[in-house]
C-alpha cells in the first residue's frame, strides 16, 4: 500500500511517470523502508498507462464486490416465516453494540497514537 500512496502522491505532485528512485525518496523521507521488488513491481504494472484510467477500472472492479447487507438478509431467510420480525431486531442489536463500542473507545481520553 505504501508503494502505491507513494507513486499517487507523485503523480498528485506533478511527476506523471515516477521512477524506482522517486518512490524510494518518498516512502524514506517518512521514515519507512522501501521495498524495491514491489516498487518494480508496480512500475512494470502501470507503464504507459494513465493513472485516471487506472483508478476509473479500479472503480469498476469494486463495485461488482458485495458491500455489507447480505448477513441481515440471510438471516431473515434462514428464519423463514419469521424473518420479518427477526431482521429488525438484528438491525436494533448492531446499533447497540455500535453505541457500546463508541464508549470503550473512549476510555483513552487525552492520550493519542500520536504522542
Amino acid at each position: 500500500m505504501k508503494v502505491v500512496a507513494a507513486y499517487l502522491l507523485a503523480v498528485l505532485g506533478g511527476n506523471a511517470s515516477p521512477s524506482a528512485g522517486d518512490l524510494k525518496d518518498i516512502i524514506g523521507c517518512v521514515g519507512a523502508e522501501a521495498d524495491e521488488d514491489r516498487i518494480e513491481l508496480l512500475l512494470t504494472q502501470i507503464k504507459g498507462k494513465d493513472i485516471t484510467e487506472v483508478i476509473a477500472a479500479g472503480r469498476e472492479k469494486l463495485a461488482s464486490v458485495p458491500a455489507g447487507g447480505g448477513a441481515v438478509a440471510m438471516a431473515a431467510s434462514a428464519a423463514g416465516g419469521s424473518g420479518a420480525t427477526a431482521a429488525p431486531a438484528a438491525v436494533e442489536s448492531k446499533k447497540e453494540e455500535k453505541v457500546e463500542e463508541k464508549e470503550e473507545s473512549d476510555d483513552d481520553m487525552g492520550f493519542s497514537l500520536f504522542d
